[in-house]
């Protein structure tokens, strides 16, 4: 044992000196994306531990829970979880940290009545240097660390141990792909796992894989995401957005990803289904022009959501590209299939309990090995149907738009399916009591 954390420090170091090295070429991407994302320019100085004063932060003693939420699907699914926490410790102020502007812009739509408050103060992560996490650390004095799904940090969670601030990862999920990769790295992996204090996994399997690599205390809360509830107002835009698609039969691809829109879009003319509105969502705003590039390349009449005005479509537009932010919801609502996208590709899938939670029956790809477990029980369910390419998702929305029956049947599948699994929030809380005390 001391021979093996000796060659694990020692791989620590060599992690620590591997992210020293990359800073120029990490600060380089970061200029390179923020000339289409702007927001990879803003806050430069945090990603390196340094925080301007702030009310939350400059009250010696305040407490204080950190949640770190990567970026906008890790973020959803912690609303539920810091609503909760924010209910049962009002004492508390809230640190929520991302990686990326996308995640950075939900978690603000989210809770800004919170951030006005000054109960809620965001962030961006540090890169994962001792030195950086330090200064995190030593700035904000958090209570405890949540981290969200999969984010294990090596030097963020050593960081921690070192002040004696507890970990919990909550929300965490670890596929058959991922386990192999963290046993790869098993020096630098495996001794991280075994400091974080607690962890809630999603299902049995994930629990069961997590403490293959050495966390001590797992239990299974469940999924969070469950726990979502979808805001009054979303509803109502996604009303709006079925209003001005007009009569038409309307396929949504929700969160495509690159190399899937081609597929897609060729599919869509070679099945030539009469009237079928197309909607495409790429999953990164970085994308947008891409997508609309490869649309018109194929001589198809299209329309930019943030260009739609409050007159209906015009009949004939036939792709509705998805430009928007913080409304993926809505398009849901506003369709009438929805194909989970980053299931086409070997890419790991997307959630889909959002659709399934406003009743919209349900297409997936082959490869959702991200969300193996939610994707198999909506199957079971009757919620969500499997398809292996993209002719054969065509083939599959002509069926379902030919069998009314069939199509409800799947909608009603898919919100009950959604509201059995909740709950998932109440027991991440519980499980974390003892780490707030």
């Amino acid at each position: 044992m001391p021979h093996y954390w000796k060659l694990s420090w020692l791989m620590r170091i060599f992690y620590t000196f591997f992210w020293i090295c990359a800073l120029p070429l990490v600060l380089a991407r970061l200029v390179w994306r923020g000339r289409k994302e702007p927001g990879y320019r803003q806050h430069i100085a945090e990603r390196f531990g340094l925080y301007p004063a702030d009310r939350i932060d400059d009250k010696p003693g305040a407490a204080l829970i950190w949640l770190h939420a990567v970026s906008v699907g890790e973020t959803r699914a912690a609303e539920p979880l810091i609503r909760q926490l924010m209910q049962n410790y009002p004492a508390h102020g809230i640190l929520l940290s991302h990686m990326t502007p996308t995640g950075r812009a939900t978690g603000s739509a989210l809770f800004q009545t919170e951030i006005n408050a000054n109960r809620l103060r965001q962030i961006y992560l540090p890169y994962d240097i001792p030195a950086l996490m330090r200064r995190l650390l030593n700035h904000f004095n958090p209570d405890i660390c949540i981290l969200m799904e999969t984010e294990v940090w090596p030097n963020l969670i050593h960081s921690c141990h070192q002040k004696n601030v507890p970990v919990a990862l909550v929300n965490a999920r670890l596929s058959p792909r991922s386990l192999h990769k963290a046993e790869r790295l098993a020096r630098l992996i495996r001794p991280a796992v075994q400091l974080i204090t607690c962890v809630a996994a999603q299902t049995a399997a994930d629990a069961d894989r997590i403490t293959s690599l050495g966390a001590a205390h797992v239990r299974v809360s469940g999924n969070t995401k469950f726990d979502v509830t979808i805001p009054a107002e979303k509803m109502a835009t996604g009303h709006w957005m079925r209003q001005q698609w007009g009569n038409r039969p309307v396929l949504l691809c929700a969160s495509t990803r690159d190399g899937e829109e081609e597929l897609l879009l060729d599919a869509f003319i070679e099945a030539a289904i009469p009237d079928l509105l197309l909607i495409i969502v790429p999953r990164h705003p970085q994308r947008f022009d891409q997508v609309e590039q490869s649309i018109q390349q194929r001589g198809l009449t299209m329309q930019r959501r943030t260009g739609i005005n409050l007159h209906p479509l015009e009949k004939n537009v036939r792709v509705v590209l998805g430009d928007s932010m913080g409304e993926l919801v809505s398009y849901y609502v506003s369709c009438d299939i929805a194909y989970i996208g980053g299931s086409l590709l070997p890419l790991g899938g997307q959630n889909l309990i959002e659709a399934c939670a406003v009743a919209k029956p349900v297409l997936i790809g082959p490869h959702t090995f991200n969300f193996e477990a939610v994707s198999a029980d909506a199957i079971a369910a009757g919620a969500a149907n499997r398809i292996k390419d993209a002719p054969d998702l065509f083939r599959a929305t002509a069926a379902l738009l030919m069998d009314q029956e069939l199509r409800i049947a799947m909608g009603h599948s898919g919100s009950a399916f959604a509201q059995q699994h909740g709950g998932a929030t109440e027991r991440t809380v519980e499980i974390l009591k003892p780490l707030m005390q």
